[in-house]
């Protein structure tokens, strides 16, 4: 076991004293502070430190890499400096009084996705597996795996049972996380999130083939006026603005109602006028604003100039992972399954993934006997190549800066070639090297290319780079 003192010490000096540490909490590889004044931290003082890999800011957090063994370290620092150790969820807390409103805003907007995306992750691997058995002819006469397997084809059809869960029915998990996010009855948001998928409403996904064959919707008639009953299946937008209204009208009533009725008043107050704005106002509106979303994105991408919106966000979405916008994209891609059954801007993402984990490749091979840095470069690869990045650019591609120029190059060039030739993902979640289990069929063959460019145009420009570098 390492001794971390006199680091410990170093540290502590050079993050501008105890005082100066509002919370301070680790995970796998960082201690991550919130400080009072981030100005008085001196960065530069820090990376010299042996025990420090790195350093970077990122969502009002002064993040500090110290490797495998973060968690002994962390313990050394807190009963020298004498400060209570802080959960992460304390530190958010805290890191966003250093956010601006713009900040604090995508900051709330990830945490309401954070709790979601292990199921769309298994979602991803799911439907993709189902991919691999039901859409690929691995035998003669174009027949798949289910085509000549009864237990297989059971498999297949079973496996829609978890699937449809997680991707139909996201809304429940939507308006869960929203209300879980807020601070209020998360129970009232899964019944709200239920109500936007019920089985008593027109599923969502059949509603345009359904009227374009002259079908008619069925309403609730009220007499003077009627509302459609139709489903809001895998509707991001919509659920979002629910569960915001049922938010919202349940701290109106809370504050309002007094205690001794309030459990009987309040639930009812926020829940059935939350259904009843959901249903006649913000899911329409919510479905209206997620089409118009998914359309302008998706026909940007697959116009004339779809290889030059490729490129940008090719070159932009490591970037703007950095500034922690990309959260954003994840209701984007959500829209777009919604849409149009697919999404074309997700194996860009998994493209950029592969890029990072790349660079980094490079870097490992260029600096194969600093044995100090694999500590942190080589976990960093694999876990950008599995499809989190964070740890390869804040770790080693931005400490060095070339080969996270050289990591949204490749990017670039890759997501230009995955969209020019309309490369769709069925699902989100599986990033990286394994996001080609999320690709639809028929496009796997030219996905399989754009990795080969992820992977081969950032290694060999930054070994070129270093190589130069090391000449100079």
């Amino acid at each position: 076991m390492s001794n971390f003192n006199q680091d410990a010490q170093l540290l502590l000096q050079h993050v501008g004293g105890k005082e100066n540490v509002a919370a301070v909490s680790h995970c796998l590889t960082r201690m991550r502070f919130v400080l009072k004044d981030p100005t008085l931290a001196d960065k530069d003082e820090i990376e010299k430190i042996p025990s420090v890999k790195g350093s970077f800011v990122n969502a009002g957090q002064f993040q500090i890499i110290i490797g495998n063994e973060v968690s002994e370290f962390y313990k050394e620092f807190i009963t020298l400096a004498g400060i209570d150790a802080s959960s992460k969820e304390d530190a958010k807390v805290a890191a966003k009084a250093n956010m601006n409103p713009i900040q604090r805003l995508v900051a709330n907007l990830a945490e309401i996705f954070a709790p979601i995306i292990p199921a769309l992750v298994i979602g991803g691997l799911i439907l993709g597996f189902r991919n691999v058995l039901e859409g690929i002819a691995f035998f003669e006469g174009g027949q798949t795996i289910t085509d000549v397997s009864v237990f297989w084809n059971g498999v297949n059809h079973f496996l829609w049972l978890p699937a449809e869960a997680i991707f139909h029915f996201l809304p429940v998990a939507i308006c869960w996380s929203v209300t879980r996010k807020m601070g209020t009855t998360q129970v009232l948001g899964i019944i709200l999130g239920i109500t936007l998928v019920s089985p008593q409403l027109f599923n969502a996904w059949g509603v345009a083939g359904f009227l374009e064959g002259g079908g008619v919707l069925p309403v609730w008639d009220f007499g003077f006026f009627t509302i459609d009953m139709v489903g809001y299946q895998a509707q991001v937008i919509p659920a979002m603005l629910a569960a915001f209204a049922l938010v919202y009208l349940e701290r109106i009533f809370r504050k309002i109602t007094p205690e001794y009725i309030s459990m009987i008043v309040v639930p009812f107050m926020a829940l059935v006028p939350a259904v009843i704005l959901a249903h006649v106002v913000l899911g329409p509106f919510g479905w209206w604003v997620g089409a118009g979303l998914s359309n302008v994105v998706y026909a940007g991408l697959t116009s004339a100039f779809g290889w030059l919106f490729a490129a940008v966000f090719g070159f932009l979405y490591a970037p703007i992972v950095v500034t922690g916008l990309h959260h954003m994209t994840n209701a984007i891609d959500l829209q777009l399954m919604a849409e149009f059954g697919g999404t074309n801007l997700w194996p860009m993402i998994a493209l950029s993934n592969i890029a990072q984990g790349s660079a980094v490749l490079g870097v490992i091979i260029a600096h194969r006997k600093n044995k100090d840095e694999q500590q942190v470069s080589i976990p960093a690869c694999i876990s950008a190549y599995l499809g989190v990045t964070e740890p390869a650019m804040f770790g080693i591609n931005l400490k060095y800066l070339y080969p996270f120029i050289c990591a949204i190059i490749g990017s670039a060039i890759a997501a230009v070639v995955s969209v020019g030739f309309n490369v769709m993902a069925n699902s989100i979640g599986v990033g990286g090297l394994p996001g080609i289990l999320s690709i639809q069929t028929a496009h796997i063959p030219m996905f399989a290319v754009a990795m080969g460019i992820a992977v081969i145009v950032p290694l060999a420009l930054t070994l070129l780079v270093s190589t130069r570098k090391k000449a100079a």
